[in-house]
């Protein structure tokens, strides 16, 4: 076997080792090895074939790359500032709401969650305005049975970005680090929700409050 055989099956060893890697990013980067070995292997015994075919898959898997590398990085910035999701824009869908529209209502089937670009929402049930910058519905994805857990309308007329929970659950798989960002975020969110009847009973306890009959 000369060199340029070894080239060859080093193209061939990479492309298998890609095949059996779960995470995305070392993926990705051996993948662009194998091509870049097969390509080299095609070039050098003048194969028209075998460069068409390393070349082809080398812009896919190198933007893929960049978007993963770009994903990790900005949700590491979230995580430790305001968790703001302004980083998941390149996997939505920005739509318009107009002012009294329903998005959703509470027990309805959960598919997405938004990220408020303008205008203001509101969950009637917990009395919260959702403002550009925050985020809503992430919770209907780890409720019992997806299943939405107050209801979102609109009040002033905005953008908010959509994002499916298949979309969601992809990257989640893809890469663990977006699924340990993504975690934080709804416990954080849980911790929320938590804090208001927690909150509610601390005041209902102080002296003051001793002896109020309560309808």
């Amino acid at each position: 076997m000369n060199w340029i055989e070894a080239i060859g099956y080093l193209g061939t060893g990479l492309t298998i080792a890609s095949t059996a890697m779960s995470t995305m990013i070392p993926l990705r980067i051996v993948a662009l090895g194998a091509s870049c070995a097969v390509l080299t292997y095609g070039f050098l015994i003048g194969s028209a074939p075998v460069v068409l075919t390393a070349m082809i898959p080398i812009p896919f898997n190198a933007w893929r790359l960049y978007q993963m590398i770009r994903l990790v990085r900005d949700t590491e910035r979230a995580a430790s500032g305001d968790l703001l999701l302004d980083w998941l824009k390149p996997f939505g869908t920005s739509r318009r709401f107009r002012a009294g529209e329903v998005l959703f209502l509470q027990g309805d089937p959960a598919t997405e969650m938004y990220l408020i670009e303008s205008g203001r929402f509101r969950i009637a049930e917990h009395g919260l305005d959702v403002k550009p910058g925050a985020i809503v519905g992430e919770l209907g994805m780890l409720s019992p049975g997806n299943r939405r857990t107050g209801s979102l309308a609109c009040v002033e007329a905005g953008s908010a970005l959509c994002l499916s929970y298949s979309e969601v659950k992809q990257l989640y798989y893809q890469n663990p680090e977006f699924g340990f960002y993504f975690l934080k975020l709804t416990s954080e969110r849980l911790f929320q929700g938590a804090a208001e009847p927690l909150q509610c009973a601390v005041k209902f306890l102080r002296p003051e409050n001793a002896g109020t009959d309560v309808l």
